[in-house]
């Protein structure tokens, strides 16, 4: 009897999978282990083994195509044996809440989007074209900016190609192409934004005419919203022709002190055609003189004195506005989110750092041998957390989950801000170990080569900027980890030591713990019990 094979979920994060490519083909003799295809997961491309026998009889998702998990992958069953009520039902099952949602949800004055609902289901994709989408890169993104195209229209496309470099909010990544074709048409421009799922490009038979679809696609998205953003840019475009009405008026009163502001691109294009930008009349917010007002300026005669004392050039005030990136929009989203959600509270310890020196000394005068402070406060770090596995804990609304391995999250500064590779099992490695996996990290992080699963399943983070001279610092809790130790520069200065006063290395070391699972008893034993590690090295290296 035939049975059906669904989507599995291969990691914990797993919302829906890709068909990166299948081992067998329609008609093929299934026997129970063998590998039936190879899934690309949120983490990595993984083979998927079939629990089940007999023949290939229908396959439901093909290369390339993105499915939800436990959607139809195939059919498997007797040789000849008719699939069709299981096929209806694979359907149904697949689209039936989609209809139920739409049905409920869409609100009855909105005639718009009720149309164009209907519209999206009425259009089919052409046999001779394959869509390629979006590609979801890492658990937690949510679209993805086309940092570089490797190929462009009327390019020649195989599996396997690099077809684009994606920044997803951790990484630029290459995206290869799953299907082979012409490129017929890209979605997403280079510096473009956009969310995943949503059409990347489209490949095809050479000289296939994709406009129709690509314009019918295009027609679908356009819901009442896009459609008050026309009123709103026809009474903008109003607002501007009285603006600038205005600033003609307001114009004959400047005085040579006036205070020009001007975009960096108006101010570009001024200064390459030679223009006085205290004689442009600015149409943009607030008088902002614009792109628009230096390419309608109507040049004055020869021999213009320029309307300010002593005939020297105008100041003008400007700034600059970056695209933020996504690696920065997610660290904003992530970083709200913890503060507002996690109660913080603070605790600070100062730290003698003499013995961790001579140790540190000791073991960098052995050959090919180069361990950091950084490495040694991993160490004690983890450490630390299997006597203090309360620590090592993060809150899960209704549970608190107490994990067993110890994986410190090491955070990387980058370009565009910070990510967070992760040390696995931190507690059973040596030194040197430690020192070589946060090198590497480093190093790639900087490259922008580290991979999704290097940077998720943290249990503890340590944030360390005291190669930078600050002395003492507190951060934000690293979700879902309940706590972050916040590590500052080692200090020379007096101390106490044996009732007398001596100079001595002291470091400043701030936890911010997460008050819903560690309480300050608990985070104050913690910290006493990291510092007896740092200042007791030995005990690290036994």
């Amino acid at each position: 009897m035939a049975e059906i094979v669904t989507m599995p979920r291969l990691s914990d994060t797993m919302t829906e999978g890709v068909v990166a490519q299948w081992h067998k083909k329609v008609g093929d003799k299934i026997e129970e282990g063998d590998v039936l295809a190879e899934i690309e997961t949120d983490k990595a491309t993984m083979e998927f083994e079939s629990f089940q026998e007999g023949v290939l009889l229908h396959i439901g998702i093909k290369e390339g195509e993105t499915a939800p998990i436990d959607s139809l992958l195939a059919i498997l069953g007797n040789e000849g044996e008719d699939i069709s009520e299981l096929l209806s039902k694979g359907t149904t099952a697949s689209t039936q809440p989609d209809e139920v949602v739409e049905e409920k949800s869409a609100p009855s004055n909105v005639d718009v989007v009720e149309e164009t609902t209907e519209n999206t289901n009425s259009i089919d994709i052409p046999d001779n074209i394959e869509i390629v989408t979006m590609p979801r890169l890492s658990d937690t993104m949510t679209d993805g900016v086309v940092a570089s195209w490797h190929k462009k229209v009327g390019d020649n496309v195989s599996e396997g190609d690099i077809l684009a470099e994606i920044e997803t909010d951790k990484a630029t990544m290459e995206f290869e192409s799953f299907q082979e074709g012409t490129l017929l048409y890209i979605g997403v421009k280079e510096g473009e934004n956009a969310p995943v799922d949503s059409i990347l490009a489209i490949l095809g038979e050479k000289g296939t005419d994709v406009s129709e679809f690509v314009k019918a696609k295009q027609s679908l998205k356009k819901p009442t919203s896009d459609i008050k953003e026309k009123e709103v840019s026809s009474k903008k475009e109003n607002k501007v022709s009285k603006v600038a009405d205005n600033k003609k008026e307001q114009n004959k009163e400047k005085t040579p002190g006036n205070r020009l502001v001007i975009s960096p691109l108006a101010k570009k294009l001024a200064e390459e055609r030679f223009i006085n930008v205290s004689k442009v009349i600015g149409t943009g917010d607030n008088g902002r003189i614009i792109k628009r007002d230096i390419d309608n300026f109507v040049p004055v005669a020869e021999g213009q004195v320029l309307p300010n004392e002593n005939n020297t050039p105008a100041q003008v005030e400007s700034f600059e506005e970056v695209k933020v990136s996504q690696m920065r929009k997610t660290i904003a989203k992530r970083l709200v989110e913890s503060k507002n959600e996690a109660p913080h509270y603070y605790l600070t310890i100062e730290i003698n750092m003499d013995q961790a020196i001579a140790n540190r000394k000791s073991i960098n005068n052995m050959p090919d041998t180069k361990v950091s402070f950084n490495d040694m406060v991993i160490k004690a770090a983890a450490m630390a957390l299997k006597k203090h596995p309360n620590v090592n804990t993060s809150w899960r609304g209704d549970k608190v989950r107490y994990n067993k391995n110890i994986n410190i999250g090491v955070a990387v500064a980058v370009e565009d801000g910070l990510l967070v590779p992760v040390i696995r099992f931190a507690d059973t490695k040596q030194l040197m170990q430690i020192s070589a996996e946060v090198k590497d990290f480093a190093g790639r992080a900087k490259n922008k080569k580290l991979m999704p699963e290097d940077w998720e399943g943290s249990t503890f983070t340590i944030s360390n900027l005291g190669m930078f001279g600050i002395e003492e610092f507190t951060s934000i809790i690293n979700q879902p980890d309940s706590s972050i130790l916040s590590v500052g520069a080692i200090v020379e200065k007096p101390i106490v030591k044996n009732g007398e006063i001596v100079i001595g290395n002291t470091m400043k070391v701030t936890m911010a713990n997460d008050h819903r699972t560690v309480d300050g008893s608990t985070g104050a034993s913690f910290l006493q019990t990291f510092k007896l590690f740092l200042e007791n090295p030995v005990t690290m290296i036994a």
